[in-house]
């Protein structure tokens, strides 16, 4: 066994192992699912994958779990240790961003709840303004490389089966204009909104309140 892998249970895990007496079922677990490169079958699953789950932590310790989405593929393969992703257009706060800058280490999900399957990824994250990738991402700001420490599939028995309805219509497309997000039409953020952005909102018929806001967002129109 490798000395990464022999390191994804601390004491914190083995207590928990030793009042249920799974220690020897944790270890096999373990030694069947977790490994330190993208398998073939990971890496076809990944690849084929329209949104994941981040997680990172704050300045202050909390962990800040985000929904990712794209066109399918976009969570690239770079090679066998190595994963990118881009970083969109999103409500300004950079909270994933920003976790990553301070704090490297990463966990990402990536589920499909059709099939139902899933895959874990432990790894270690690094932002490049200025990356080659960048330009393969329509309207990215950011890439994000993630240097992989573990990736292993989980049992997926409590994995409720959901439909795809439909992609989301502002996820950025070569050749296509990406509509701009009900949110930036809130009367409250007309004071920040960059000044390129405000004639856009005019074209969308103006400001709105957020009780107008909510309206749209409980119809699935924000």
């Amino acid at each position: 066994m490798s000395e990464i892998l022999s390191e994804i249970y601390g004491e914190q895990h083995r207590a928990w192992q030793r009042h249920f007496d799974s220690v020897n079922m944790a270890d096999r677990v373990r030694d069947l699912i977790v490994t330190p490169t993208i398998a073939e079958e990971h890496a076809g699953f990944i690849s084929s994958r329209d949104f994941f789950f981040l997680s990172t932590i704050d300045h202050r310790g909390f962990p800040t779990c985000s929904y990712k989405g794209g066109q399918p593929g976009f969570v690239k393969i770079v090679d066998d240790k190595t994963l990118a992703f881009p970083s969109l257009d999103g409500n300004s706060m950079y909270l994933s961003m920003g976790n990553i800058t301070l704090n490297h280490k990463i966990g990402m999900l990536f589920i499909d709840f059709e099939t139902p399957h899933r895959v874990r990824v432990h790894g270690t994250a690094s932002i490049d303004q200025h990356d080659p990738l960048l330009s393969e991402f329509p309207e990215a700001e950011l890439v994000v490389r993630v240097n992989i420490e573990e990736i292993f599939i989980n049992c997926p028995r409590y994995i409720h089966k959901h439909a795809r309805v439909a992609a989301s219509k502002y996820v950025p497309q070569s050749g296509c204009e990406t509509p701009t997000p009900q949110w930036k039409r809130l009367d409250s953020v007309q004071d920040v909104l960059p000044s390129d952005e405000k004639q856009l909102v005019d074209a969308m018929g103006g400001t709105i309140t957020f009780e107008q806001y909510a309206e749209l967002v409980m119809k699935g129109d924000a």
